[in-house]
């Protein structure tokens, strides 16, 4: 099936970017959304059948690869780092997507919670990121933290240790900009107040709440403002962008 048509006026069209989290929610989207740019991607994911879907509806527009990787286990990197190395070492953007949480007061916490949240939501970022620097740096490209509303301020209980994890990451996304800034890397960070998603879905549950998707943030809203923010011409950079739905609840 030939490939629809893509934004002729994209700045981003023949980019290359890793996008993680992208077998669902919110990785999916931006992943869709660059495609349509006309980006060149790699889509990771730990769930092979739902990271296939994203693939076909990326194909419609661009080239994809799919790499199924847990990303707290380092040496699945190996087989993206070889392929970005295969294919030239270019790499423009990069989208760290993937998170997980877990809710819980301070006093009945498992630590077990604390280091997953750690692993995933710090340490994978922290780490795909140094190993990809070279070939960003090379492309004076470009790199979205995609964190939370709670990692600049916590407003509810028992979000303690995600939150911990997404100030962590923050703090991360900050020095990094300051250190690769003069070689021409943009970095971002992206906080979100509630986003429709799977992951939104089973907060509410164990909040005990009822999930109206249609009253939350969308993941193609969240889509739209890094695409608009990886667009701008090299004289401007976005650090910090925080989105929240329209009506409290």
């Amino acid at each position: 099936m030939a490939p629809e048509q893509i934004d002729p006026t994209s700045r981003l069209t023949g980019r290359v970017a890793v996008v993680t989290g992208a077998s669902r929610g919110i990785g999916r989207a931006i992943a869709l959304a660059l495609a349509r740019q006309g980006v060149k991607l790699c889509i990771l994911g730990r769930d092979p059948s739902k990271l296939a879907e994203t693939a076909i509806e990326v194909r419609r527009y661009a080239p994809a690869t799919c790499f199924q990787i847990d990303l707290t286990v380092e040496k699945q990197l190996q087989p993206l780092l070889q392929y970005l190395q295969k294919e030239g070492g270019k790499l423009d953007i990069l989208i760290h997507s993937a998170g997980i949480i877990h809710q819980s007061s301070l006093e009945n916490a498992r630590i077990e919670d604390l280091d997953a949240q750690y692993a995933t939501n710090v340490r994978a970022p922290y780490r795909m990121t140094q190993q990809l620097l070279p070939s960003l740096t090379a492309a004076s490209g470009q790199i979205v933290f995609i964190n939370s509303s709670v990692g600049l301020k916590v407003t509810r209980p028992e979000v303690g240790q995600y939150s911990a994890t997404k100030h962590a990451l923050r703090a991360v996304a900050d020095s990094l900009r300051e250190e690769v800034n003069r070689k021409g890397i943009r970095v971002l960070t992206v906080n979100l107040g509630r986003t429709a998603s799977e992951m939104q879905e089973a907060v509410h549950r164990q909040e005990g709440r009822t999930y109206d998707p249609t009253k939350l943030l969308q993941p193609e809203d969240v889509a739209s403002v890094i695409v608009h923010s990886l667009s701008l011409p090299p004289t401007a950079e976005v650090t910090d962008v925080s989105i929240r739905p329209m009506i409290r609840t």
